[in-house]
């Protein structure tokens, strides 16, 4: 009895594999020398596909589903072998079990800042990172490019292959698009987009597909935030009277947090009411107009005159009398006036 259940023991008669993990890709089963029992059954679940592998070369490959192994439904491994003691003996083969399940959330970013041309800041060195989801869509190409004979393949082999393919085309369609930088953060939907349809024959290599691929963010160089960043404040400084209400706010709401009030901020009360003065005023006052001060009306036709004009631009007449002076003092007199501003004296008397 002993003898008949190691014999029996060295032949499979269950096939599966139940996936307890998250990035798990390829999972052989683990025969270990043992030999497949004609009529075993093989369990392969919805996310998976199985593949036969006979004497180092790809055979048979199985969709999700419940299956009774016969030389019916192992065609390939059927004419390999030539079944020669029958059709009801065991066999040697190799299953992979490779997962076709949506591996998400999988990260990508450059490592070194990307050198780009902008039509605006010259030169540019830019960072980008975002995500990514893939799947194994051919098991048989997969098996070849990457896995090979390894027992145990999860998303870590391959991934950083992955992420080097997809800065290289990320990097060539920007400099193909030539978004401007200022406009790139408006385009990460576009330019998402159109790296999946670059990048998704780059995965078919591997027998793989580019489910998903999203740009969260593309950096500029801490210099060009720089430069944007005074843009920015002297945009915000183009109404000074807004500022300086501003920075009076700000200043009696910093003196107001320390102990003691504004008098602790070393501005004594006087000073508080000055500053309150001051933020009220600017509140309350309109600003100032600059320019010349207005003229006089012209004495002729009424029409404004400009100060410093010495003629109407409405009538052309001068825009002041000649003056005279006066006949018995000697002071100078408007010639409009009837009287001399000095004596008294009328004007035209002796």
């Amino acid at each position: 009895m002993g003898l008949i259940n190691f014999i029996k023991s060295q032949f499979i008669e269950v096939i599966e594999w139940v996936d307890d993990t998250e990035n798990t890709m390829v999972y052989r089963f683990p025969v270990q020398g043992k030999e497949i029992k004609m009529g075993a059954k093989l369990t392969v679940r919805e996310s998976q596909m199985a593949v036969f592998i006979n004497e180092g070369k790809a055979a048979d490959v199985f969709q999700p589903g419940l299956y009774t192994l016969s030389t019916e439904n192992l065609p390939v491994i059927t004419k390999l072998n030539s079944w020669p003691y029958g059709f009801n003996s065991p066999f040697k083969a190799e299953v992979y079990f490779v997962n076709t399940k949506q591996f998400t959330d999988q990260k990508w970013g450059t490592e070194n800042p990307v050198m780009l041309r902008d039509a605006e800041f010259g030169m540019l060195r830019l960072r980008a990172y975002g995500i990514y989801s893939f799947r194994v869509t051919d098991p048989l190409s997969y098996l070849k490019q990457v896995s090979g004979t390894n027992g145990l393949s999860d998303t870590q082999s391959i991934t950083g292959q992955l992420k080097r393919l997809i800065v290289s085309g990320l990097t060539d369609l920007l400099g193909e698009l030539k978004i401007p930088a200022l406009d790139l953060a408006q385009n990460y939907d576009e330019i998402s987009g159109k790296a999946q349809q670059k990048l998704a024959p780059k995965f078919e290599e591997f027998g793989l597909s580019l489910a998903s691929f999203y740009v969260e963010n593309i950096s500029l160089p801490q210099e060009v935030e720089a430069v944007l960043d005074k843009r920015t404040e002297m945009g915000l400084l183009g109404n000074l009277q807004q500022y300086a209400q501003f920075q009076a706010a700000d200043s009696i709401k910093d003196a107001a947090k320390n102990p003691g009030g504004l008098a602790g901020a070393g501005v004594g009360l006087g000073a508080g009411a000055v500053m309150g003065s001051v933020f009220t005023q600017s509140l309350t006052q309109p600003p100032q107009q600059t320019g010349a001060a207005p003229g006089s009306p012209c004495p002729a036709c009424g029409a404004q005159i400009p100060a410093g004009s010495k003629f109407c631009p409405g009538c052309g007449k001068p825009s002041s009398p000649p003056a005279f002076k006066c006949v018995k003092c000697g002071a100078s007199i408007d010639a409009n006036a009837k009287f001399c501003p000095q004596c008294g004296t009328k004007t035209g008397e002796d």
